[in-house]
């Protein structure tokens, strides 16, 4: 199953990482699709990106709220305490580390890493 982690600022001016439950609840919607899935969520936007094996993000905060949808590759994340999470495909990343050192984000394997950030609204 994949994780859903997510990347915040500490007080201690530091961005830290902690695996999150994926809060899934059965659902049945007005098309009949059903399973289970999580409450909607407003969002502003979907981009789809690219980065090459051994691409390296050196310490940056995130620039908003987003998810960060990993849909191929592999990538790492290290926080400030020297914490390295590893990212599948699949997994979520919530980014809100928006202060601070922030984090650095590595592209690992011989492939590419694909994947989608989607901002989300304040409101």
């Amino acid at each position: 199953m994949p994780k859903m982690w997510r990347v915040y600022s500490g007080t201690d001016g530091q961005s830290h990482i902690a695996e999150l439950p994926l809060a899934m609840k059965p659902f049945r919607d007005v098309e009949g699709a059903h399973g289970e899935g999580t409450a909607m969520q407003p969002a502003s936007g979907i981009a789809f990106r690219a980065a090459p094996p051994g691409y390296v993000l050196d310490w940056h905060c995130a620039p908003r709220r987003q998810y960060s949808i990993s849909l191929a590759g592999a990538a790492e994340i290290e926080v400030g305490d020297g914490t390295v999470a590893r990212i599948e495909p699949g997994d979520v990343v919530l980014a809100e580390d928006l202060t601070g050192r922030g984090h650095v984000t590595r592209v690992v394997g011989s492939q590419p890493r694909l994947y989608a950030i989607v901002p989300l609204s304040d409101t």
